[in-house]
């Protein structure tokens, strides 16, 4: 990647292996596409709930050369992202559907262009 990664965590304290783990997805990412020119990732925690448990919310945007790839996994979508690793995994497998889908059409477009 041409600009070093950006992780936020937003209403939470930040988590070192929540970090290490989006380090290793965004890694797995460039193995996709190498032209990846940078990734933002966005951890939330928007419910304080005592009684069941914080839900995730994760944000992946992805910059290529001439496209914004955005992954969103929020509590309300999936249920059960109660375990913020849970809700990483889900948004980078979505991510990367949405990256491979990209690079598909990129292809096609130059096979007809």
């Amino acid at each position: 990647m041409k600009m070093p990664l950006q992780v936020t965590f937003r209403n939470m304290e930040p988590s070192p292996s929540i970090e290490s783990s989006i380090r290793e997805h965004v890694s797995k990412l460039e193995r996709l596409h190498s032209g990846i020119i940078g990734c933002r990732v966005a951890v939330e925690a928007p419910h304080h709930s005592h009684t069941k448990g914080n839900h995730f919310r994760i944000r992946v945007d992805v910059t290529v050369p001439d496209h914004e790839i955005v992954a969103d996994r929020a509590p309300a979508e999936h249920g059960a992202h109660e375990d913020a690793h849970v809700a990483v995994r889900d948004a980078f497998r979505a991510a990367q559907r949405a990256l491979g889908d990209y690079l598909s059409r990129r292809r096609q477009l130059n096979r007809t262009g």
